[in-house]
C-alpha cells in the first residue's frame, strides 16, 4: 500500500553525489568544477590533491563519494570512470554587516554553494 518506488535519477552506468552547503560562492566553485569536467576518476583526483585552490578538498571528498557510490552501489568499473558532469549551483546566503563611517552600515553576504557530480562508465570501443 505504500508508495511506488521513484525510478532512478542517473542511468545504468553513471553514479551521482552531491555535496550541499559548501562555504564558497558558486563562482569560485564552478572554476574548480571547471578543471574536472570530462577528465577520467584518476586524473581528477589527482587534480584535486595537487590543486592550490581551498575548495578542492571538498570536491575531492564529494568525487571520491561518487566513486565509492559507482563501485559499492552500482557496481560499476572504478578504472573506466569519468566525471560526466559537474554542476554548480547557489544555496543559502549569511547576511552580515560591516560598520561604515557615519552610522552606516556595508552589507556582507556569505554565499554557500551545492556541488553534484555525475560520473559515467565509459563504454568500450570496437577498435580498442
Amino acid at each position: 500500500m505504500g508508495k511506488k518506488a521513484a525510478p532512478r535519477r542517473v542511468a545504468d552506468n553513471e553514479a551521482m553525489a552531491r555535496g550541499h552547503m559548501i562555504r564558497i560562492s558558486p563562482r569560485k566553485l564552478g572554476v574548480v568544477a571547471g578543471l574536472i569536467r570530462g577528465k577520467k576518476a584518476e586524473a581528477a583526483l589527482a587534480e584535486l590533491t595537487f590543486s592550490k585552490r581551498r575548495i578542492a578538498g571538498d570536491v575531492k571528498k564529494v568525487l571520491q563519494s561518487a566513486i565509492a557510490n559507482a563501485e559499492n552501489n552500482h557496481q560499476l568499473d572504478v578504472d573506466k570512470l569519468y566525471v560526466a558532469e559537474a554542476s554548480v549551483g547557489k544555496a543559502l546566503v549569511m547576511k552580515r554587516f560591516h560598520a561604515r563611517a557615519r552610522g552606516r552600515a556595508g552589507r556582507i553576504e556569505k554565499l554557500f554553494s551545492n556541488l553534484t557530480l555525475v560520473v559515467r562508465e565509459r563504454e568500450e570501443t570496437e577498435s580498442a
